[in-house]
């Protein structure tokens, strides 16, 4: 069989970016394919406002000689290009009985416990150094099993810590070795980010990742953890390879029982034919669950004996919060605080806690403006809420009554929020939930978890899955498999992984051969002004894209002018209409860097289209249409129109399009010359003649339940429209609103 590539890898999260980068740093060809549109899986962020808003880093342990990251990072030379930020301190503790700042260093670690706990002192120098020992010898204990098969009998001898560890729960040993309730709870404190009940949480891996942590310090990449995976990604291209996002694997192909490639598909358009490349090995950066459904069925058996009973951790759920002030002017001093439920008075509570009502489950707050952390202009910050999270929550709901229960747990973790820090409530500028499903959304991970197998005795160490599958030439990296879930987890599985396939790859395929051509890149061929501070920008046409009228796609800028405060990505409703040999997009303009480098784009300039998405859509039936519109939302409305007459459309139209001013009305000619009869076109200045009200949609239809409604704007303006609609008794089936927004 003719290889294309060394390797292929599925899935850029960090276990996979990490373990492309490090196979391409050693010369081999990767390809890496990333179904989503940005690489980092829980390493990323996004842009809301004037936000840059932190998807799963608090912060990253190490960082220092016993860590193993640090020869990584050296190796791939993360040290000279991404910029880390310590921490002021591991983490405060807060619960209705102590307040507690948890220092970095064993030392003073142990001093300031021991102040508040004399009689404890014993068991908590025991732990750490029992903690300090396990992660010293994690690095040299074997992950191939034959070699961990080999040491067993002398491994009292050889890992005495590793042994003490092994087959004990973080619970059990602090109830054997500890006396104190709120030590334990103290110490317990920051378990979430593992896992979710201390009794049947690894003594292993909570001591190896909590000593790191506490020796090494906490530490923040600067402006988010993206920058970290779009480094990662360079790298692998910088040497040969090449990441494609947008492309999911669909199938495993193998013979003769060994793995040979993968095929795939682009994720959004369903209309380009599916590809199939071969590599000598793969390795699968995804939840070993969904690799299972790509393996034919003689192999899918295989795995399945190897994982169908391991059981799957829990999940978060964030509030991501932008604040019009830095948090540390209203007297926070904290960067990470963990708020303990009054209903708990023992590490006996935690699991039920965890589960329970959100008025008392715990949960920690994130203050970024504690650090120069790059996620907010001077003078505003960024925060997240964090507390345990489970699919089962939200998986029975409609979308209006997931909305709504989003809404309702965010503003009880406000209110707690309040007491805790005074006046912060005030002070949110925009929030916006993610939860178990959101999680499982982007990673398609069972249960939404973003940490894997649950890091319980039985499923940690020696005990999680191998790099290497029982299926030849097929291996794993990610928070599925060794040593598990976390950013650490992850990069270490990376490059591990990666290592070893390297040993096994023998003949490798030069790093100039041919690239998989990617016909979603096109130029730039033109930008207009069509309204005060408003341009459109026209592109070519991607080869095989076709879309609906009212869809939109996701625009990223290569190689972007500007890059403060931002990313270079945008969703963008498209304005030209199907049938045009090219895509037009509008855009208001601003001080944002995505829109100041959109505004300098010239005939050079590339842009990568992903899509396309949505289907805000008209439904032909019947009845009449009424768009109401403001702003900028009128980009699908324009193709809608064009599709409308183009199919005849009989029924009235209305058009009720809000802008401040005439001047800044984009398509505003363009709409008073279309030529259907049954069009009406009614152009709200709000600068003179106010808002769209009830009093102007009630003066303009003239029956309501003759029409269906189309909403696109603000949600604001969304949320207004609706309101006014249903008092006028239009009920939610003959309301549709712009799945972009």
């Amino acid at each position: 069989m003719n290889t294309d590539f060394d390797c292929i890898i599925v899935g850029a999260g960090l276990g996979g970016l990490t373990a492309g980068a490090t196979l391409s740093k050693q010369g081999k060809r990767v390809l890496l394919l990333e179904k989503h549109y940005i690489p980092g899986g829980c390493a990323t962020t996004f842009k809301r406002k004037d936000f840059i808003m932190e998807v799963g880093l608090h912060e990253m342990d190490g960082l220092y000689d016993k860590d193993l990251k640090q020869e990584i990072f050296k190796f791939l030379e993360v040290d000279k290009n991404i910029n880390f930020i310590k921490v002021p301190e591991l983490f405060r503790y807060i619960s209705n009985k102590v307040d507690f700042v948890h220092p970095h260093g064993n030392d003073k670690t142990l001093k300031s416990l021991s102040k508040m706990y004399p009689s404890d002192r014993k068991g908590i120098n025991t732990f750490l150094k029992l903690m300090e020992g396990i992660l010293s010898e994690l690095p040299k204990y074997p992950v191939e099993k034959w070699k961990q098969i080999l040491i067993y009998p002398v491994m009292p001898l050889m890992f005495p810590n590793i042994v003490k560890g092994s087959n004990v729960s973080l619970g059990d040993w602090l109830d054997k070795n500890i006396n104190s309730e709120e030590l334990k709870l103290i110490i317990q404190a920051s378990m979430l980010y593992y896992h979710d009940d201390p009794y049947t949480m690894s003594l292993l891996y909570f001591s190896a990742a909590q000593s790191s942590y506490i020796n090494g310090g906490g530490h923040f990449i600067k402006g988010g953890s993206q920058k970290l995976s779009n480094y990662l990604s360079r790298v692998i291209e910088n040497n040969g390879g090449q990441v494609l996002l947008g492309k999911k694997v669909t199938s495993i192909i193998t013979e003769k029982n060994a793995v040979v490639g993968v095929k795939f598909s682009d994720a959004f358009n369903s209309k380009l034919p599916e590809t199939t490349i071969h590599a000598e090995k793969i390795i699968a950066n995804v939840a070993l669950p969904l690799v299972k459904k790509f393996l034919p069925e003689n192999e899918k058996m295989i795995l399945a004996k190897e994982i169908d009973h391991l059981e799957t951790a829990c999940s978060l759920l964030s509030v991501y919060i932008g604040f019009r002030t830095e948090i540390k002017s209203l007297g926070n001093k904290h960067y990470s605080t963990f708020v303990s439920g009054d209903n708990v008075n023992s590490i006996k509570d935690i699991k039920n806690n965890n589960q329970g009502d959100w008025e008392d489950r715990n949960f920690v707050f994130v203050d970024y403006s504690q650090i120069d952390s790059q996620l907010a202009p001077k003078g505003k910050s960024f925060g997240v809420i964090c507390t345990a999270d489970y699919l089962s929550d939200w998986d029975s709901l409609d979308d209006e009554s997931y909305k709504a229960k989003k809404d309702e747990v965010a503003k009880i973790f406000f209110k707690r929020l309040e007491k805790l820090i005074p006046g912060i409530t005030n002070e949110i500028e925009y929030f916006e939930v993610g939860t178990s499903k959101t999680i499982q959304r982007f990673t398609m991970n069972p249960e939404g978890t973003p940490y894997g197998y649950a890091q319980t005795p039985n499923q940690s160490g020696n005990k999680r899955p191998p790099f290497q599958s029982p299926i030849k030439n097929l291996y794993f990296a990610g928070a599925w498999t060794f040593p598990g879930g976390g950013f650490t987890g992850a990069i270490i599985s990376g490059f591990l992984s990666a290592t070893m396939v390297n040993k096994g790859i023998k003949n490798s395929i030069s790093k100039n051969s041919k690239r998989i051509e990617d016909h979603r890149i096109v130029k730039v061929l033109k930008s207009v002004e069509i309204a005060k501070n408003t341009i459109e920008i026209t592109t070519k046409k991607p080869l095989g894209f076709s879309y609906k009228a009212g869809q939109y796609v996701v625009l990223e800028i290569l190689n972007a002018k500007y890059k403060e405060l931002d990313i270079p990505i945008r969703p963008l409703s498209i304005s030209s209409h199907p049938d045009d040999d090219f895509l037009s997009f509008a855009m208001r303009l601003s001080e944002s860097s995505y829109k100041k480098s959109i505004h300098e784009l010239t005939t050079d300039d590339s842009l990568i289209i992903f899509g396309p998405q949505g289907d805000f859509t008209v439904k032909t039936n019947n009845k009449g249409i009424v768009f109401l519109v403001s702003g900028i939302g009128i980009t699908p409305i324009k193709p809608l129109l064009m599709e409308l007459e183009k199919n005849n459309f009989q029924n009235p139209i209305y058009l009720m399009y809000s802008n401040k001013t005439e001047d800044s009305t984009a398509y505003h000619d363009y709409f008073n010359t279309i030529a259907m009869k049954n069009f009406n076109y009614i152009p709200v200045f709000t600068k003179t003649q106010g808002r769209i009200g009830k009093e102007l949609i009630r003066a303009t239809i003239p029956s309501f339940s003759d029409f269906d409604y189309y909403i696109v704007g603000t949600n604001g303006f969304v949320n207004s429209m609706k309101q006014i609609l249903s008092s006028c008794n239009v009920t939610e089936e003959s309301i549709f609103v712009d799945d972009f927004g």
